[in-house]
């Protein structure tokens, strides 16, 4: 009887995460800027894009769970001195990993953006609905 062989184990690419959900990237933007809590992550995603995007905080929760497990991100217990009486507020800072995913990220989307531009996709208008 021979033992099964263990398949190689490589060691992971940024690419390897890509694409990333586009709640998991704002959270990276977010959070290489500095460490936050989750209801910062929330408002300046929504502040950076003027509203426009809006993060559930289920959904902020389940990503940062996903980002976690996968090494993207981490739980600090660090937090700035106006936060020290309210123990509520998990913050998160990107690791060194994650900060490589969140750029080969912003790098595939420079490509996409490009090809767009390629396109006139930018600069098209769009058709209007019912127009005569």
């Amino acid at each position: 009887m021979t033992a099964a062989k263990e398949p190689l184990r490589r060691e992971r690419s940024p690419e390897d995460f890509l694409p990333l959900r586009p709640v998991e990237f704002e959270i990276l933007l977010v959070l290489t800027g500095g460490d936050a809590h989750g209801y910062g992550i929330i408002k300046e995603a929504e502040a950076r894009s003027d509203g426009a995007i809006r993060i559930e905080t289920g959904t902020l929760y389940r990503a940062l769970r996903r980002l976690t497990t996968d090494g993207l991100v981490q739980p600090t217990d660090e937090k700035p001195a106006e936060d020290v009486g309210d123990e509520r507020r998990r913050y998160f800072a990107v690791t060194s990993f994650g900060r490589l995913v969140a750029a080969a990220e912003a790098r595939r989307l420079a490509g996409q953006l490009e090809a767009a531009r390629s396109r006139a996709l930018l600069d098209a208008t769009l058709p209007r609905e019912n127009a005569q």
